[in-house]
């Protein structure tokens, strides 16, 4: 499996993947609207978004996107792990975990303090996994627990 940092040029390789993890949340399956979201945030760079790809046939399994939270006190851009999604053909195989820690290798890269997420209390295989990577539970909620990890 790799890893790699897309661009706007490279945006179909996430829109089925979005399109799921959508469809996961409660969303009717749109891949038009899904095309239209991932493609603006990339055109506007409004978003950081890394696809994971299988070794043998180098399509996309998995994704994550990010984007930019600026603490102005500390004068600092930090990061929103906002959409994690892996193929559900290719869980519990460490995807995810290789998209969280090349999320958080770019922010660091980045100079930023934090990673944070969010996920729903439901959800506990991810929670079991960002809590294994090192993420802080923030704020317990009834609906979503908040994650965060600082970047040393």
């Amino acid at each position: 499996m790799e890893v790699i940092q897309i661009n706007s040029t490279q945006t179909s390789l996430v829109f089925e993947l979005f399109d799921k993890y959508r469809v996961f949340y409660g969303q009717a399956s749109n891949l038009e609207l899904a095309k239209s979201f991932i493609q603006a945030r990339q055109d506007n760079h409004e978003s950081v978004i890394f696809v994971a790809l299988s070794d043998d046939k180098k399509q996309p399994i998995g994704f994550t996107q990010l984007y930019p939270i600026y603490s102005s006190v500390r004068a600092v851009k930090n990061w929103l792990l906002n959409d994690l999604y892996v193929d559900n053909a290719y869980r519990k195989k460490g995807i995810g975990e290789n998209l969280i820690r090349a999320a958080m290798n770019f922010a660091k890269e980045q100079n930023a303090k934090f990673v944070e997420l969010s996920t729903a209390v439901t959800n506990q295989t991810a929670q079991s996994l960002y809590e294994h990577i090192g993420f802080e539970k923030q704020n317990p909620d009834t609906e979503y627990y908040t994650y965060r990890i600082d970047l040393k």
